[in-house]
């Protein structure tokens, strides 16, 4: 892979990363408040640990558009690998929370009081099929 594809393909994962965090942290954390990113103390620990979070989503989507930014001025993105890394590092971040975070670190889950089976499901399907269809355009990107 080109350094060019290579960039691209990093741009896109940290924004797809930036985009996870802020679509979990703005509906399940705010809008439905469903849980905060460390349920396993006070409210207020709770929301610390959301603001942390936050923090860290909003830097990776910063650093994917200066990344992005600095491909455009050059001339030099690769849209295809881009999408690739965008898929890539949504779905692998919506994966990793809901695997590791929710269910071997137990420090949230998606909603409480109800089955878990049908979210957990849900959760992990979609990013599974963000994975697929960003492995499909890094194919495609390769050659």
């Amino acid at each position: 892979m080109t350094p060019v594809k290579r960039r691209s393909l990093l741009s896109g994962a940290l924004v797809g990363v930036g985009i996870a965090a802020f679509v979990d942290e703005m509906v399940f954390h705010q809008l439905l408040h469903w849980h905060h990113f460390y349920d396993k103390a006070s409210s207020e620990a709770g929301l610390v640990s959301d603001g942390i979070f936050h923090a860290f989503g909003w830097l990776a989507m910063v650093a994917g558009l200066f990344l992005y930014a600095d491909l455009w001025r050059r001339g030099a993105r690769h849209l295809t690998a881009w999408w690739s890394g965008l898929c890539l590092g949504l779905g692998g971040f919506q994966l990793y929370d809901g695997t590791f975070q929710h269910k071997a670190l137990e420090l949230h889950q998606i909603r409480y009081g109800v089955e878990l089976a049908p979210y957990d499901w849900t959760w992990n399907v979609i990013a599974v099929l963000f994975l697929a269809t960003g492995v499909l355009l890094l194919l495609r990107a390769r050659r």
